[in-house]
């Protein structure tokens, strides 16, 4: 596996990570617990040393089951969880809201760090940014978290342009986090350019387009009724019988280099910048070991171009958040 550094920190991971947020929610019933804990420790011993998750998946079930997978590796990972919704530290009940207080942060690092059986957070994510609560004082809250040795980087999630840039001056920003892919390629415009300029990493979720870019699904796939994917607009049937003209664009590649779908789509975000870090997350060690082998796949200038071209000629149908969920991202 090669590493990668995230920006201009000294935090350095595997060029993937693992996106574990599936294994408890949002597509559909949670995975089997003892399968995941080998998935994960299966994944540590492939290479990988960068896990993520958040204590709003599930929420916090997730983290505990990171936890318990990693306990024993500890030492050998890099742990990256969220704080930021509003969620009873009691019951675990999630509220609509975003919650970014500096009483809260406190608190919910205080359940982070118990649930993932750890003493420090390494890469302490706001979830989503919270109008309410300058960015100032929640860099402030972060910077007093890092002097404490509870965490040691900071980072922010789907925050706006000159919200990173408010947060870095109080407390260098470490990473970024983002849906980013060939499906979604909104960062590209504002965003990159500005995680180039201050030196910051970017981790981008979704990379395969949450499963469209593998292959695996078309128009007449059915989601399990508990699966968020089911209220995603670019997910309707309609729009994924429209939107797999790209689908058959990164097909073309793949079978010219003899690799997968899901290989060149992750390879093609790997060649964009030296400092992205993908975090694609999956169930399954065939699918596991499937992304991996994107790390080694070498996409030549020919290979971008014809790409670029191709996918330019796209037009991508529906939003990819529903409207609710993409009011709290760009703040």
């Amino acid at each position: 596996m090669k590493n990668r550094k995230l920006g201009n920190s000294n935090l350095e991971v595997s060029a993937l990570g693992l996106g574990c947020m599936g294994m408890s929610s949002a597509y559909g019933p949670a995975a089997d617990r003892q399968d995941m804990i080998t998935l994960m420790r299966s994944a540590h011993e492939r290479g990988i040393t960068f896990f993520d998750t958040a204590e709003a998946y599930g929420p916090f079930v997730n983290e505990e089951l990171v936890g318990e997978a990693l306990a024993p590796i500890r030492d050998q990972v890099i742990i990256a969880t969220k704080f930021g919704f509003e969620i009873n530290p009691q019951t675990g009940e999630r509220g609509s809201g975003v919650n970014s207080r500096p009483e809260h942060i406190k608190a919910a690092v205080e359940g982070s760090l118990r649930r993932l059986r750890t003493d420090r957070i390494d890469l302490l994510f706001q979830h989503r940014v919270d109008p309410n609560v300058p960015i100032e004082d929640v860099a402030g809250v972060v910077k007093e978290l890092i002097a404490e040795g509870k965490v040691k980087h900071f980072g922010l999630s789907e925050a706006g342009i000159q919200t990173i840039r408010r947060a870095h001056a109080v407390q260098p920003v470490t990473a970024v986090q983002s849906e980013y892919s060939l499906f979604w390629r909104g960062p590209e415009a504002e965003l990159l350019p500005l995680l180039e300029e201050l030196g910051i990493g970017f981790v981008p979720f979704s990379p395969l387009g949450a499963g469209f870019l593998t292959g695996k699904i078309d128009e007449n796939t059915k989601f399990d009724p508990t699966d968020f994917r089911n209220v995603v607009p670019r997910f309707s049937p309609e729009a994924r019988k429209a939107n797999m003209a790209l689908v058959d664009l990164v097909k073309a590649v793949a079978e010219r280099k003899h690799a997968t779908p899901a290989q060149v789509a992750l390879a093609w975000l790997l060649v964009q910048k030296p400092w992205i870090v993908p975090i694609p997350g999956t169930t399954k060690l065939h699918r596991l070991e499937e992304n991996l082998g994107a790390v080694d796949l070498e996409l030549t200038s020919g290979d971008l171009h014809e790409i670029g071209v191709a996918a330019s000629k796209i037009e991508i149908e529906g939003e990819r958040l529903p409207e609710a969920a993409l009011k709290m991202t760009g703040r």
